[in-house]
């Protein structure tokens, strides 16, 4: 039997280590209908059990037929049942899939529904059966494997007890759709994406600050090729005149940086740039928030920690593309040095801004970011990404992440990258209205009003730095940077929302640019 063995190594450790996920073990194998043991089965909708579930029935005497029946279980998509000690097998976990074709994140879900069932059985093996019964042709068992391991994070680095990697089960995909490699030399690296970003909004703001942000993603870029690594500290950012970015970092002890990762895998092309808001802690400064929930004001980071895992995740399977990452870093803290309401800024731009919060403070990083990111690179594309608004999730709730933008084509490219990823987004309006409540009393532009400003409104300051002409979008993540409850590829906590759906684009703005240069041909 050919048996491609894969193990994911993590580093849990002190310092720099990215990932606070316990190594897990996957195997892929042949497909075949073990004799015993643990095992995983994916359930179709129906009166009856059919495929995979319907051999292993056979196998137990009609038992699973009578358990489904019993818990009312038809195979309804994410619903589950487990039984214990059914001969031949010690235990089966039955995933309902649907009635509809499994896509790539229905498979994806049901590899984390998967372990959310798994993560506290211990050591031995569990199979985990994926057919091609109702199954389309992306949905691999390296996708089953790929959501596996998104659930099964957890970020336990700061308490005394953690996970013994040596406990954990190992997992054997049984299948035949031959998707180990694409699991080992793309999916794992794209995990490692999403978990940097989950990490670094995770660590409490003593330990990630900007210097500390840089250091972290300097540790997880070294030995990439293709990677080049540059950071403009106070003084490069006092001389190139980022008022913005300076203005917010300037009440803190610990100076603002701007991290910019260039990887440049794609030749002579443009390159797409991504812009991300870097918080590492939003106390609203002289504007200062209500105590209830601020703690998580250490993940407003969140859109630095996308964009950053978005481009290790490309650097990491060597994509064939030109982009960077820019990660507008700095503390929102309130001081003698901290910027007030009623304070004028001079952008990187020339825009003079008026603060009339200093509690609106992740757009004035952005300003300044994205500019530096459009005269430095004339990019492709240009996407900022940002915890910006609390307004977006009381419009969208934490279903989908806000889009805006000018350019129409773009908007529909990412919102269809996002959907089949399996992170959705909803357009909100971008328009002359917006950017007219903006227009300032003492300066170009006015930063917000105190309170709630608004998503639209969050939207056009940024786009007020960024040329008409110049294809750009905005998300707002907000609404999806942090999970209340369990999702099937997302435990409670930090989502890492906007690495999937960027590196789905990347991967087709790729393809365009492969087709246009054959068409050229």
């Amino acid at each position: 039997m050919n048996r491609l063995r894969i193990l994911i190594g993590v580093v849990i450790g002190f310092g720099l280590a990215c990932s606070a996920l316990a190594d897990q073990r996957f195997e892929f194998s042949a497909f075949n209908v073990p004799e015993d043991g643990r095992i995983v089965l994916p359930v179709v909708e129906g009166e009856a059990l059919s495929g995979i579930a319907a051999t292993i029935d056979q196998r137990t005497d009609g038992a699973l037929t009578v358990a489904a029946r019993e818990k009312e279980f038809t195979g309804k998509s994410g619903s589950t049942v487990t039984l214990l000690g059914v001969a031949p097998y010690s235990r089966i976990d039955l995933i309902g899939v649907g009635s509809e074709s499994v896509n790539r994140v229905a498979a994806e879900n049901f590899g984390g529904t998967a372990a959310s069932l798994l993560g506290k059985t211990e050591g031995g093996n569990v199979n985990i059966l994926w057919s091609g019964e109702n199954v389309e042709p992306d949905a691999t068992a390296a996708r089953v494997a790929f959501g596996y391991r998104l659930r099964s994070y957890r970020f336990d680095r700061h308490k005394e007890e953690q996970v013994d990697k040596d406990s954990l089960p190992v997992i054997t995909l049984l299948t035949d759709d031959n998707s180990g490699e694409q699991f080992d030399n793309d999916l794992v690296y794209l995990a490692d994406g999403v978990f940097f970003a989950r990490n670094m909004s995770s660590e409490p703001a003593n330990i990630i600050y900007p210097q500390t942000f840089v250091e972290r993603a300097k540790e997880q870029f070294r030995g990439l090729e293709n990677v080049k690594v540059k950071v403009l500290d106070e003084k490069d950012i006092q001389r190139l005149n980022m008022g913005a970015l300076w203005g917010v970092g300037k009440g803190s002890s610990r100076p603002p940086r701007l991290l910019i990762i260039e990887y440049m895998g794609g030749g002579d092309e443009a390159p797409v740039v991504l812009a991300g808001k870097g918080i590492t802690f939003d106390t609203g400064g002289i504007s200062i928030k209500r105590n209830d929930k601020m703690w998580m004001m250490k993940g407003d980071l969140g859109g630095a920690g996308v964009v950053t895992g978005t481009v290790l995740a490309a650097a990491k399977r060597g994509a064939p593309i030109n982009v960077v990452a820019l990660s507008g870093l700095a503390e929102n803290m309130p001081s003698g040095t901290a910027i007030r309401p009623g304070d004028v800024l001079t952008s990187m731009s020339g825009i003079t801004i008026q603060i009339s919060s200093t509690d609106a403070e992740g757009r004035l990083v952005l300003s300044d970011t994205v500019h530096y990111g459009q005269e430095t690179y004339k990019p492709s594309v240009l996407i900022d990404v940002a915890t910006l608004t609390g307004s977006v999730g009381r419009a969208l709730g934490d279903e989908y992440a806000g889009i805006f933008g000018r350019h129409d084509e773009l908007i529909e490219q990412l919102s269809a990258a996002a959907k089949d990823a399996g992170e959705d987004v909803w357009r909100l309006p971008l328009d002359d209205s917006h950017f007219k409540q903006i227009e300032a009393t003492y300066g170009d532009v006015v930063n917000g009003g105190v309170g709630s400003p608004g998503a639209s409104v969050g939207a056009a300051f940024i786009g007020s730095f960024v040329d008409e002409d110049q294809l750009w979008a905005h998300f707002d993540i907000a609404s999806v940077d942090y999970m209340e409850k369990d999702r099937p590829t997302i435990p409670k906590g930090y989502s890492g929302w906007g690495v999937r759906a960027l590196d789905e684009f990347l991967r087709r703005h790729t393809l365009q640019h492969s087709e246009k240069i054959e068409a050229s041909e």
